[in-house]
């Protein structure tokens, strides 16, 4: 018994025995991991050292007790520590170079178009430091003020543009100075055009001879009109973000950059994010993060990687078989882009860069500027340009070279109303996703493209070309017809490379929001995106300058201070088309107008804001009207609609208020109706006073009956719908 016993007791003490060192060794085990993810966790992990990742690394790293590591999928911009050894970045007037380069670029492709001819669009983004500022046309444009007050009223509260406006200031040294909207002591150098090439002034003059006004600065008080460009191009170098963010705190302590290293999942502990998986030399690593994890890969990549660790659509990610973090249903939606056709013109002088494209010419440019960064190779020459609803620019893509001499314009609606979407192919972190950007899906996008060819060659025809003038190369003068023009768009639009929108910023309460305005991911902890995908609507203008605003103003959210702000900067209202902006404007004459709500059957009063816009171009007037509720009931939000008229509209002013005393009388030719608003052709037998644009004020009254727009719409209507619009 009792050698049994101790058997027993001795088959029992090793037993306990063997528990107690494997629980020392799952305790030893488990401390050994804590101590090596201490080793590899920072305080934030920046994905993506582009535009926006570049500044938040920066900026984050100001403070020496935050230490930030970068995560680059592509390489360096610089080779051995030098930019001339890596001029196809550097060097501005090489940017078409990587443009094809599969290097650098991530080389996206969208779905065949089904509006333009089954076409399928490249869309190059930079996969480099820097990112796309590395291989962009270096073309400096924040946008219209407006762009950024819709943003606020939309959604995004504290991204106004007095809340705006000093992260762009504060990002910039432009070398005209500081005033009250350039900045002075900002890391991004930003200048003009210095060749004074003739076609660029011709171009200039041209514009003002068709009646358009010259702006001084199209990113100061006013946009509308034409000028000089800004570049971010210091010294005759590309200076993209790398340049100007990056390679200043590289040398901090508390920061780590890596470089091609790819960025497969973010890891989560239920919905709070603690890290990221990546891949580096082949081999799959996890590093954490004990406060954030920022998300700066732009519109394609951070929607992508969102939606690969489970965050999106649920029941697209359940059928790829990517475990569900968080139903976030905007993830991938909204997709914005401006797209832009070229209006070519043979030039008769020997004065384009054609001859710039010869090789001795090239190898004469090349030196020079990696001598002293000087001469033809220091510009994109991308100079002038303008904004009247659209974007016109002297340059091209430059995928194909040149076979004479010529010059051209970038013309486009800068507020399209095409929206897409993206979506994975697979979850499989190398296959590239779904592009579906839903181009000229619209009637206005259409007829806006329309005018667009109409309106450059206007300027093309006036005097200031006449010495310069050859026959038309593209459309070329067989296209006359809006049937035409149409069918040229179709096939020769491409896009401007400025894709934005696909993690949208906006209150958590909107389905379709991805962002909060503090630009933390709803629904989760710790994870934030902030780049150009969180804009809620594209800007008018390019994306480069907007987006490291985005990143100057997050950074100062992620530290927890408080934001900028400029009161009561001015800047000009002409040619808006914003209903809630319109609406709160006081300072314009009132006028009478009838109204008649088919809804109700009665005579009715209803605030209806007019936009007057003189066109000296086609000899007519554009108005637009717009009403509380004035989007067709029963009809979708997105959807134009378009009607033909040929009727009298007129009006009385107030007697007690200030304006013409003159009935205006007008009569309707075509109207356009889309969400919220209608654009209106008109005739008028008014004076035509020498500005482009004026707004007016109209209160709608019970007085008089002058028109019945209901009745009009009843009877010229392409589809029946009730509607409450006047």
């Amino acid at each position: 018994m009792h050698k049994v016993a101790g058997s027993l007791f001795k088959a029992h003490t090793f037993k306990n025995t063997l528990v107690i060192h494997e629980q020392q060794f799952r305790i030893s085990r488990a401390s050994s991991q804590l101590s090596s993810e201490k080793a590899n966790s920072y305080n934030y992990i920046i994905v993506g050292a582009g535009s926006a990742g570049c500044v938040l690394a920066n900026r984050l790293t100001e403070d020496p007790q935050s230490t930030v590591l970068l995560l680059e999928a592509g390489p360096r911009d610089t080779l051995l520590g030098s930019k001339r050894l890596m001029w196809k970045i550097h060097m501005p007037a090489a940017l078409t170079y990587n443009l094809c380069d599969e290097k650098y670029n991530w080389y996206y492709h969208t779905t065949a178009q089904r509006h333009m001819d089954s076409r399928v669009m490249y869309w190059p983004r930079g996969r480099v430091w820097g990112g796309s500022s590395s291989l962009n046309a270096m073309v400096y444009i924040r946008g219209h003020a407006e762009d950024y007050n819709r943003w606020g009223r939309h959604g995004a509260l504290g991204w106004d543009y007095e809340h705006c406006l000093p992260y762009f200031k504060k990002a910039q040294t432009h070398e005209l100075g500081p005033d009250q909207y350039r900045g002075g002591n900002g890391p991004l150098h930003v200048s003009r055009g210095k060749t004074n090439h003739p076609l660029h002034r011709a171009f200039l003059e041209a514009a003002q001879q068709a009646g358009y006004p010259f702006t001084d600065d199209m990113n100061g008080y006013q946009q509308e009109g034409f000028g000089w460009m800004d570049m971010t191009i210091h010294r005759g170098q590309r200076w993209s973000t790398a340049s100007a963010y990056l390679r200043p705190a590289i040398s901090r302590p508390n920061f780590s950059v890596a470089e091609k290293t790819l960025v497969t999942k973010i890891l989560f502990q239920g919905t709070k994010c603690i890290g990221v998986e990546y891949v580096k030399n082949g081999q799959r690593k996890k590093v954490f993060a004990n406060k954030e994890v920022i998300l700066s890969g732009g519109a394609i990549n951070s929607p992508q990687l969102l939606m690969l660790s489970g965050i999106g659509n649920a029941d697209d990610l359940k059928k790829l078989g990517i475990p569900v973090v968080c139903h976030l249903p905007g993830v991938g939606q909204n997709l914005q882009d401006h797209l832009e056709v070229y209006v070519q013109q043979k030039c008769t002088k020997p004065i384009t860069l054609y001859s710039a494209q010869k090789p001795l010419n090239m190898v004469r440019i090349g030196l020079e500027w990696l001598w002293k960064f000087t001469g033809e190779g220091a510009t994109a020459h991308l100079e002038s340009g303008g904004f009247i609803r659209s974007e016109p620019g002297v340059i091209d893509h430059g995928r194909v070279a040149s076979t004479m001499e010529a010059y051209q314009v970038h013309v486009g609606p800068m507020r399209s109303t095409s929206v897409g979407w993206l979506k994975l192919k697979s979850s499989d972190p190398n296959d590239q996703p779904i592009i579906e950007p839903n181009y000229l899906s619209t009637e206005r996008d259409i007829w806006e493209f329309r005018q667009c060819v109409k309106l450059t060659r206007e300027i093309f025809a006036q005097k200031a070309f006449e010495k310069f003038r050859g026959p038309e190369i593209q459309p070329g003068n067989h296209v006359q017809s809006d049937k035409e023009i149409d069918a040229f768009i179709r096939q020769k639009a491409d896009s401007a490379y400025h894709p934005s929108c696909t993690c949208k910023m906006g209150q958590p309460s909107d389905s379709t929001a991805v962002v909060d305005p503090q630009t933390k991911v709803i629904g989760v902890e710790n994870l934030r995106v902030v780049d150009a995908s969180i804009m809620p609507s594209i800007i008018t203008g390019n994306l480069n300058a907007p987006t490291i605003m985005i990143a100057e103003k997050a950074a100062d959210i992620i530290k927890g201070l408080p934001s900028l702000q400029e009161k009561n900067v001015p800047f000009n209202f002409s040619c808006l088309e914003d209903t809630e902006l319109l609406k709160s404007l006081n300072s314009f004459p009132e006028y009478y107008i009838n109204g008649y709500d088919r809804s109700s059957g009665t005579d009715c009063s209803y605030d209806i804001t007019l936009v007057k816009i003189k066109d000296f171009r086609y000899k007519k007037e554009e108005f637009l009207f717009v009403s509380p509720g004035s989007v067709m009931d029963g009809e979708r939000e997105d959807e134009v609609l378009s009607y033909d008229y040929d009727m009298q509209l007129s009006w009385t002013p107030d007697p007690g208020k200030k304006g013409p005393s003159d009935t205006a009388s007008y009569t309707i030719l075509h109207i356009l109706v889309y969400p919220a608003r209608a654009l209106v052709t008109i005739k008028t037998n008014m004076h035509r006073e020498q500005h482009m644009a004026e707004l007016i004020r109209l209160t709608a009254s019970r007085r008089h009956n002058l028109v019945n727009f209901t009745n009009l719409i009843t009877r010229k209507r392409r589809k029946k719908a009730n509607t409450s619009w006047l």
